[in-house]
């Protein structure tokens, strides 16, 4: 999973890599309060250049090994956002799960739908995956759009799945298989 490279009607996505950490923390810099009711507490050497660096030779090592794959969402040049897949395990499970951030300045104008369909097609295609699990808080409509669009379906809500913000939040569960490998 190193060299991935996707384009659609508008976006090209891609790795980061190590030399480009400035991107990503550009971005989390300029959105850090937009973002913040929807990620866990961040504490100031998040927002650091070599905390972003040693995030991207994680994430390279990572992909390698085919545990994961982010991919930033370029739009004329500009790193706009990222969808991740994460926790991808094969065997007899076959799954990952879902993730993605926007830039407060492209939000409704149907990026991340675009760029998640892209990212769905690279864990059934190409990597094989039988399912992709989102998870969605109720009052993050925005986000519940996006995977609806695609034929995410809700699996069930987890009570206090996750601690965003400082907060253990309920989740949506949100699932799309591959009904070809059925």
């Amino acid at each position: 999973m190193n060299a991935f490279e996707i384009r659609t009607a508008r976006l090209t996505l891609r790795p980061l890599q190590e030399d480009e950490a400035e991107l990503s923390l550009d971005f989390a810099v300029r959105n850090r309060s937009f973002l913040q009711p929807w990620e866990p507490v961040r504490n100031t050497l998040y927002y650091t250049l070599e905390t972003h660096r040693d995030a991207l030779i994680d994430e390279a090592a990572q992909r390698r090994e085919g545990r994961a794959l982010r991919l930033w969402l370029f739009e004329r040049g500009r790193a706009i956002g990222n969808a991740t897949l994460s926790n991808i395990v094969g065997g007899c499970f076959q799954s990952c799960h879902l993730g993605y951030k926007m830039d407060e300045r492209e939000t409704g104008k149907g990026y991340m739908t675009e760029a998640v369909e892209a990212i769905v097609r690279v864990a059934f295609d190409t990597l094989s995956l039988h399912r992709i699990e989102a998870n969605v808080m109720p009052r993050n409509a925005a986000s519940l759009r996006v995977v609806e669009k695609l034929g995410f379906y809700r699996e069930g809500l987890a009570r206090k799945y996750l601690k965003i913000n400082g907060v253990w939040e309920d989740h949506i569960h949100m699932v799309l298989r591959n009904e070809k490998l059925e």
